[in-house]
């Protein structure tokens, strides 16, 4: 009886791990032939179109018989592109990618937000992005007290409304009355090339994004918001003002789940099952890996749940905090 018992029970195991490898099998399947478009909320150019761009190239691989096409959705710190992905046919076949700026939008209920992105189908995340102040070399500002002590107001770049870089730059200058003038509509490396021009003083954001202008002599870090990096002092510990505090450790929070893909709320579970698992092994690939690395671009993954579980946490924040968030956005 108990040899019998135990034939069953390992027949009963195959078919169940048979059954499962069939499902996959047919969710991959259900792309086959098929276009998925994958937005950037960004135009080319620039981190995020990277990342995309990387991604698109590698999933595809991992979903044969599908084509994947980047499409660039810039606008209003990438709200078109985050409504347009949250509005789409929830088939399967348009995901995305955004900043978590607008995370900060969906708390303080900014116009223009027409997505709740806890609803969204979270496919994962990319990377773990710390979030830099940098200024350009040619200028007089050496440390984040020079900013601070500036007598004349100093222009920083930021890309639309929305975007990540201009709520950060603008809750901290305003928390900690910056002498700073926020100039928005700097896209991809925009602000960059208006550093070396010297139209602007600086600007704020991943720091991935300006590892490599910074080691090419034309800026400089003067602080630093999570990330394990030793040549750049914490922002946290260069201030004392509790509502600054409040704030850094937001924005520390949004850092830690960068780079993400999901697409509209309610994608069927095998569907949504296929992308994680072909976005899954798009990262874990040790070609994209090495293609990210020579890029200086790096790849600290989440996937599926971790990452829904992530976004829920980051817009669950005590009425303190979105408060303060809502003051610093404040127009004056």
């Amino acid at each position: 009886m108990y040899r019998l018992s135990t034939r069953l029970l390992s027949a009963f195991g195959l078919i169940a791990a048979a059954t499962t490898l069939a499902h996959a099998q047919s969710s991959a399947d259900y792309f086959k032939g098929k276009t998925i478009t994958y937005i950037v909320a960004t135009s080319a150019g620039g981190g995020y179109d990277l990342y995309g761009r990387l991604i698109s190239e590698y999933m595809q691989r991992y979903l044969p018989g599908s084509t994947f096409v980047v499409r660039n959705l810039p606008g209003a710190g990438h709200l078109v592109g985050t409504n347009t992905i949250f509005a789409s046919r929830a088939d399967g076949l348009t995901i995305g990618t955004f900043n978590t700026g607008l995370l900060y939008n969906q708390l303080v209920g900014l116009p223009g937000v027409k997505f709740d992105l806890t609803t969204m189908s979270w496919i994962g995340k990319a990377t773990t992005e710390p979030r830099v102040i940098v200024v350009s070399q040619q200028s007089p500002i050496k440390s984040f007290a020079d900013l601070r002590a500036s007598k004349a107001p100093l222009n920083f770049a930021t890309s639309g409304v929305g975007s990540a870089n201009y709520v950060e730059t603008t809750v901290l200058t305003s928390a900690l009355k910056l002498p700073v003038k926020i100039l928005t509509g700097y896209n991809g490396n925009d602000d960059q090339l208006a550093m070396r021009r010297g139209e602007v003083v600086g600007t704020m954001g991943s720091r991935s994004s300006f590892d490599q202008f910074v080691r090419n002599g034309y800026g400089r870090y003067i602080a630093q918001v999570g990330g394990k990096d030793a040549d750049t002092p914490q922002l946290r510990d260069l201030v004392k003002e509790p509502l600054a505090q409040s704030l850094i450790a937001l924005v520390q929070s949004q850092g830690d789940i960068a780079r993400l893909t999901a697409g509209p709320p309610g994608i069927p579970q095998p569907a949504l099952d296929a992308l994680r698992e072909a976005y899954r092994r798009a990262l874990e690939d040790k070609e994209l890996q090495e293609k990210a690395a020579k890029l200086e671009r790096p790849v600290e993954p989440a996937y599926g749940e971790e990452v829904r579980k992530a976004i829920v946490a980051a817009l669950t924040q005590p009425p303190e905090t979105v408060a303060l968030l809502a003051q610093a956005l404040q127009k004056k």
